[in-house]
């Protein structure tokens, strides 16, 4: 009797797995819509039970070789790690992996083609790397880039659709003038928009009368299905040797396009491009983070300002709905050591140049109405 009882019953199995077997594909494509994506190593949990998401923003990660001037001062550094890339994210590792979504600016390119257009070569640098060293994202916890910058198109259009292709196949969102990047987590799914601002203020863009209209236009419609919008720009002015302080100054245009955005819906402002750190502004109770420097900068073997921090900010979610919570900045340096760039951001301990960096930030925000006054090391 139990042989008999057993029988059926695997019968019974090898029916039921059968049957679904033939609906597997259409069960699992239902599902992916809907599951999120996985987040550190557990949930963190608020007093009153609310899950809280970290979010980790840095600035420009930059890394591979020029096989067109031949200016590489990358390569060298990686053969001496025996060729594993991630040697650059040895310092700040744990920090990524501990959030639940990491967003740089990945500025360059993931392609093997050595085509350089035109409108490049009189370029004084040009960067790209190998598709396969795409694990320096994957094997980091990098989750998400911004593919707005002014070294994208270094190989041409050949290029970026390489960088574009190998991010998609490695499951890294990426983001554009055109393309959303979505992010979800605990059921709330999380925008991220990216532009390239040098040169484009009051021009005609994308279809529209002028880029503003063109970035407020996606801000609002991307608002009304993401309840979280974080807009990337590409913005300001980098430093010369005539004037240095340029890159430390917050232009008119980047005030302007910042809080313009944050009218339009944007929950979250991070910026880059000036290669040094520039203050924060808390306007209508979101951030607008006006640049946050380097983060893995192969474009320099020494940079006269190698400090640069990484914001942190964290949100509540409860009941399907998302709410700010608080945010710190981790101050780092983008090399290990002080007398060359290594390519390997470490965090400051507290002490003298943690001091300076907030020295920085508060000197040039004079001219910024909703600038912060303190900037936590610690979440609140």
């Amino acid at each position: 009797m139990l042989r008999r009882t057993l029988s059926i019953f695997l019968l019974f199995l090898l029916i039921c797995t059968c049957a679904f077997a033939e609906d597997d594909d259409l069960e699992i494509e239902d599902l992916i819509e809907y599951v999120p994506q996985a987040s550190g190593p557990k949930l963190t949990l608020d007093d009153d039970g609310a899950v809280i998401m970290t979010i980790t923003c840095t600035g420009d990660l930059t890394v591979g070789g020029d096989n067109y001037h031949r200016k590489d001062i990358f390569t060298p550094e990686l053969n001496a790690h025996d060729g594993d890339i991630n040697f650059t994210m040895q310092n700040v590792r744990d920090i990524l992996a501990a959030d639940d979504l990491t967003l740089v600016n990945f500025e360059g390119t993931l392609t093997d083609t050595k085509y350089v257009p035109d409108s490049k070569k009189g370029n004084s640098f040009l960067f790209s790397i190998s598709p396969s060293y795409v694990s320096l994202l994957t094997d980091n916890s990098i989750e998400a880039v911004s593919l707005e910058n002014n070294h994208v198109m270094d190989h041409g259009e050949e290029g970026y659709e390489d960088t574009k292709n190998t991010l998609r196949e490695a499951g890294v969102i990426y983001s554009n003038s055109e393309e959303i990047g979505v992010f979800e987590f605990q059921d709330i799914r999380i925008a991220m928009l990216s532009y390239l601002c040098i040169d484009r203020y009051g021009k005609p863009f994308g279809g529209f009368d002028t880029f503003e209209e063109k970035v407020v236009h996606d801000i609002q419609e991307a608002k009304k299905y993401y309840p979280l919008v974080i807009v990337s720009f590409h913005w300001g002015r980098e430093p010369t040797g005539e004037q240095p302080s340029l890159g430390y100054i917050t232009t008119d245009n980047q005030i302007r396009l910042g809080r313009m955005a944050v009218d339009a819906g944007a929950d979250l402002i991070v910026g880059h491009h000036p290669h040094r750190i520039q203050p924060i502004e808390m306007y209508n109770g979101k951030l607008i983070c006006y640049s946050l420097g380097n983060f893995c900068f192969a474009g320099n073997s020494k940079p006269s300002d190698m400090s640069a921090f990484m914001l942190q900010i964290r949100y509540r979610i409860k009941m399907g709905s998302i709410s700010y919570k608080d945010f710190r900045i981790i101050p780092f340096r983008i090399s290990s050591t002080r007398n060359r760039n290594d390519f390997i951001p470490t965090p400051f301990p507290v002490g003298s140049e943690t001091d300076s960096i907030l020295t920085i930030l508060r000197n040039n925000s004079k001219h910024l109405e909703y600038a912060l006054v303190d900037y936590p090391f610690e979440f609140q």
